[in-house]
């Protein structure tokens, strides 16, 4: 049984779930609009620009998650998952996952954004192996930091191999769908690195190491 890895905001998804969380709270008056525009779209590039202080961006992120209920922050997910995430499905590249379900391989996410926002997401894909940054809770409230490793970067590596010493698993026939230069450490690791409309440098490397790209 191969293991098949996917990154999932512009990979999977034809769009950053992330960013377009955080544009959907602008959007349902949770947070200051203009604000939030300029962090979001601040934040963003950093994350291209692979400079990203992800604990930085995540008590950004996280601060909403203290300020209102679950059912609060639920019910604006579901239309969030309506509204922003079914499009970037139907116009992504989730047909990617079909050919490892056909070879009954071990499908996971590895994603940089958080539980709460990508959870759902990963259930409307049908893969029930999730591994993204962790949104903490004590006695079921959210605390606004992180738990564990942040899932980016190096972090990804770190995560992936506490999943596969828990699960018993290695990374022998092992693949990688990315879009992104922050994904570099796990696409050297695997066996297989598949470049996704990857960004310039990601591109690049993936053609001077003679990876494939898919467009």
């Amino acid at each position: 049984m191969a293991l098949a890895l996917f990154d999932l905001d512009n990979t999977l998804l034809n769009g950053d779930s992330d960013h377009g969380w955080g544009m959907h709270l602008a959007k349902v008056g949770a947070v200051d609009t203009a604000e939030q525009t300029l962090k979001q779209d601040q934040f963003y590039q950093q994350y291209c620009d692979g400079t990203l202080d992800i604990l930085e961006f995540c008590e950004y992120q996280f601060a909403v998650f203290t300020q209102h209920s679950l059912q609060q922050l639920n019910e604006w997910h579901a239309d969030f998952m309506a509204n922003t995430i079914e499009p970037m499905i139907q116009t992504g590249k989730a047909s990617l996952l079909e050919q490892h379900r056909a070879a009954g391989d071990d499908i996971i996410i590895i994603t940089a954004t958080n539980d709460f926002v990508t959870a759902p997401i990963a259930a409307r894909l049908g893969v029930n192996t999730l591994i993204a940054t962790q949104a903490e809770k004590i006695n079921g409230q959210f605390t606004g930091k992180v738990a564990g490793t942040p899932c980016f970067q190096q972090g990804k590596v770190t995560r992936l191999q506490e999943w596969l010493k828990s699960n018993n698993k290695d990374l022998n026939d092992s693949v990688f769908y990315s879009d992104s230069i922050n994904d570099l450490p796990l696409l050297e690791l695997v066996d297989t690195a598949i470049t996704v409309t990857p960004d310039d440098r990601l591109r690049a490397h993936a053609e001077e190491h003679h990876w494939q790209i898919i467009d």
